[in-house]
Order: structure tokens, then sequence, then C-alpha cells
């Protein structure tokens, strides 16, 4: 688990947890923000996404599996070796609809490609 998932399932925790003592009208709604650390309207604006169970939506953009899984397979059996600016661009030409940096971001997800180093140039 990356370390931004870690903390956005440790803040649901907390604002779980917050929720209920909330519900339970043993604190306001600002002493709950106070606690979560975030303004009253924000902790009213994530009770409503809460009760609306939007927090466990998944996103309606998300990538179907299998075409993750046809992408991966073409590059490790037929193009394994290219660079991902090639491959996007033989993608896109036989009608591939992603960006670069989702075809980047899924071939490096499944280990096909190393991320490239960091440079740090002065400005």
């Amino acid at each position: 688990m990356r370390r931004t998932e870690l903390l956005q399932e440790i803040r649901k925790m907390r604002f779980e947890e917050i929720y209920e003592i909330w519900t339970e009208k043993r604190i306001t709604q600002e002493e709950a923000a106070m606690m979560l650390c975030v303004t009253s309207r924000t902790f009213r604006r994530d009770i409503d996404r809460y009760e609306d169970k939007r927090l466990e939506q998944i996103s309606s953009r998300l990538a179907p599996v299998d075409e993750v899984f046809a992408l991966t397979e073409r590059y490790k059996n037929l193009h394994m070796g290219w660079n991902v600016k090639h491959f996007h661009s033989w993608y896109k030409q036989n009608g591939g609809r992603r960006s670069y940096t989702w075809v980047k971001n899924a071939l490096q997800s499944k280990g096909l490609i190393q991320k490239g180093r960091k440079t740090w140039s002065p400005s």
C-alpha cells in the first residue's frame, strides 16, 4: 500500500470514529472539525459524502481491468524493450484512446518498465 493510500485510509477511519461520536450528540460539528483538523464546512461536506456513500465510490473514469491486461500483455509479448514513448505512439496509431501517462503508469504498475531517475537541475 502506497503512503498516500495509507494516509487516506487513516483519515477515513478517523472520520468514521468522529462521525459516530458526533451522531451520538457527544460533540458539536465545530469540535468534530477541530479534531479532524479541518474546517466545519469541510466536515459538513464529508458528512454529505459519507452519508451518500460517495467516499466508497469507485471512479467512473477507472479503466476496465481487461483493457489494462490487454495492454500489458501486448507490451510483454510483442513490444518488450520498447520505451514508453514509442509504445504509446504505436498504441495511439492502433486505436488506443488513453494518454501517455496512463500507459506509462499501467506498464510501471505491472513492473514491465522501470521508473526514470529523478534529476535535479537548478533554476
